[in-house]
């Protein structure tokens, strides 16, 4: 069994040639499977921003295949602070991402799939392409028990979701993407994707908690490459094309032209954290200095990622008033960022007077505004 097994997964492997980019541009009609040979998150979504824009989809369907190297990616209508734990993700050198999609926040790294399916506006269903995931797991290893649900998550064992889903609708053409936990790093993906952050609000669209199992555990024999093959090869046979993956680099301007500043657009600050929906923090914080324990009130409104409205409440005669309004006028306007907030106090401090109280208290302060970013 294990040898019929084997030579079937072998056999159906043989069938899927990758091919170089060259044929990407050519084929006019019926349906096309790419691979990114990125691994690079801003790169990839890329991509997909390209072919939306730029190819015909009228007669024919697109299956983009695509794995990064760790990063969070967050929906177009989310809020990162309220997603994740930016801290974590400077600390650990993870890339954070915002797609144009819909949907709730993504953790990605090699141990994870991402497969986006292109298609005119008219024949877009989400449902047919999470059916055709799983009718490719079912065909790679039938014991698996893997399910669609009414909310487009694809579950393992009836309780643990393995796949998740969201879309983009342009007014012709739309994709439909979503991930497969394979063997990603499930400790990593637990930290990066819970927020330390006190006293948010917001309207963003928030992420809905789930179980989650990478594949690999149920079956330790499956390889990434293994389900990307089964997929392209379902995929082949549903569409009635060729068993063939096309294989594209994301910074070929020759294949695809204006792929850079796609690419460079995804990677700003203003996309990034610019888009995030109005928010506003409401949070109080203790910092100890010399024997006593001192409550601060910290009440700001955040629009475009900037801080709009700024107010700190001090205990009296702590801080010079002045000084502590000169903090909130300079915050006002600025990014809801550590780097850029770190270069404003220290700028601050060189016009404070001489003193090494003042000196101390003033950063003890500034540490603990920072920490709420």
């Amino acid at each position: 069994m294990v040898l019929q097994s084997s030579l079937k997964n072998c056999l159906q492997r043989s069938c899927i040639l990758r091919m170089p980019k060259a044929g990407f541009r050519s084929t006019t009609s019926g349906g096309l499977i790419i691979q990114s040979i990125s691994n690079d998150v801003y790169q990839n979504l890329a991509v997909e921003d390209w072919i939306h824009d730029h190819m015909n989809l009228e007669n024919r369907q697109v299956l983009f295949l695509w794995r990064n190297c760790p990063a969070v990616v967050i929906g177009r209508h989310q809020n990162p602070w309220q997603e994740c734990n930016l801290r974590l993700l400077r600390q650990k050198n993870i890339k954070l991402a915002r797609r144009r999609s819909g949907g709730g926040t993504v953790y990605h790294d090699l141990g994870n799939i991402n497969l986006t399916f292109f298609t005119t506006r008219k024949k877009y269903e989400r449902m047919e392409n999470l059916r055709l995931v799983v009718k490719a797991l079912k065909a790679l290893r039938p014991q698996l028990d893997v399910r669609v649900t009414d909310r487009y998550d694809i579950l393992l064992d009836g309780q643990y979701k393995i796949s998740g889903t969201a879309a983009k609708l342009g007014r012709t053409t739309a994709y439909h993407h979503c991930t497969l936990l394979c063997n990603a790093d499930k400790f990593v993906l637990s930290s990066v994707l819970k927020s330390p952050y006190k006293g948010l609000k917001s309207n963003a669209t928030p992420s809905v908690p789930a179980s989650v199992k990478n594949l690999f555990e149920e079956d330790p024999s499956l390889t990434c490459e293994m389900l990307l093959d089964a997929i392209a090869e379902e995929y082949a046979t549903q569409h009635q094309i060729d068993h063939r993956i096309t294989l594209i680099n994301p910074a070929d301007e020759t294949a695809l032209p204006g792929i850079n500043n796609k690419t460079k657009e995804l990677q700003t600050w203003d996309w990034v954290y610019g888009k995030t929906p109005k928010f506003s923090v409401s949070t109080c914080f203790n910092m100890v200095y010399k024997d006593s324990v001192l409550d601060v009130k910290v009440d700001m409104d955040v629009k475009h990622g900037r801080i709009e409205v700024c107010n700190i409440d001090l205990p009296e005669q702590w801080l010079p008033p002045a000084l502590c309004s000169e903090l909130m006028k300079s915050l006002t306007g600025s990014k809801f960022c550590p780097n850029e907030t770190t270069t404003l106090v220290t700028t601050l401090l060189r016009v404070c007077p001489q003193d090494d109280e003042l000196h101390s208290k003033w950063n003890l302060l500034c540490e603990n505004m920072i920490m709420l970013m």
